[in-house]
């Protein structure tokens, strides 16, 4: 969801007060069309759309999020005054950009643990190492690419991470955090040792996160954790040192989720264009 504040203030960013350039032409009623330059998955057009509502201009949208497209298909055809176009052009293709990047992205880490592991494959999942401002959205193309967004903000689950355990030590943190938690929300225990996992499983962690573990360890604490019957009560998500040239040997490791920063941070941007047409 976008609200009307954050469109004027994508817009007051771009326009300022002195816009001559949208403004040379006198204004009339034109036609438009987005269009993809390479083939992507769609994403970003929920805002496009409300960005484009919000400058009046009428539009058939003729792809979905998380849809394919090839090189020079339309996602949009416009119309509308001259000046509300070219004022909404750059915002509109900023964000189909970046987000088709991220969505585009994404779908590549979700094919390659597929191929790997098949229907046992690990969610591939993003971090909070997003942009400023526009989190909400960059998760939302994690989700179109067919990626998990993992937690929105520190309010969505509790993380018990290496510097509190270094601080309180895993037990006391745990139980503080237990303490102050609802039943509804869930903990995760950050492990670099797989006596640490252990642990964290055995005080009754939902989650732990290993982290920048190996496959050869990844696969010591799976079976640690079934030898001693906990396996099934938790879930477990890697992070860490994890690239597309790794993947695949993290993909079978039988973890449950592998979350990279990667996702959103190394997306390319996809090469969109508007065109007025006669």
């Amino acid at each position: 969801m976008i609200l009307q504040k954050e469109i004027e203030q994508f817009l007051e960013e771009d326009l300022k007060d002195d816009d001559i350039s949208c403004t040379l032409v006198k204004n009339q009623n034109v036609r438009a069309i987005i269009f993809v330059k390479e083939n992507c998955v769609v994403s970003g057009l929920e805002i496009a759309s409300s960005i484009l509502d919000y400058m009046k201009i009428t539009y058939q949208q003729r792809k979905n999020p998380g849809e394919t497209a090839q090189a020079g298909d339309i996602l949009y055809e416009l119309r509308g005054d001259s000046v509300s176009i070219l004022r909404a052009e750059r915002l509109v293709l900023n964000f189909i950009s970046h987000l088709s990047g991220i969505a585009t992205n994404t779908a590549g880490y979700v094919k390659i643990v597929t191929d790997a592991a098949g229907k046992n494959a690990p969610k591939i999942a993003a971090t909070r190492k997003t942009t400023p401002g526009i989190r909400k959205y960059e998760k939302k193309a994690v989700l179109d690419g067919g990626g998990d967004p993992h937690r929105q903000n520190l309010s969505d689950l509790v993380m018990i991470k290496d510097n509190h355990i270094e601080i309180m030590g895993m037990e006391q943190a745990f139980n503080e955090a237990k303490r102050l938690t609802s039943f509804s929300k869930k903990i995760e225990v950050e492990a670099d040792t797989k006596e640490q996992a252990l642990k964290a499983a055995e005080l009754g962690s939902d989650i732990i996160l290993l982290d920048n573990m190996t496959p050869g360890q990844i696969r010591e604490v799976v079976s640690l954790l079934e030898q001693k019957n906990l396996r099934a009560r938790v879930l477990l998500e890697a992070s860490g040192n994890i690239r597309k040239e790794n993947l695949k040997e993290y993909a079978v490791t039988g973890i449950d989720v592998i979350s990279l920063s990667a996702v959103t941070n190394d997306a390319q941007w996809i090469d969109v264009g508007l065109d007025i047409v006669k």
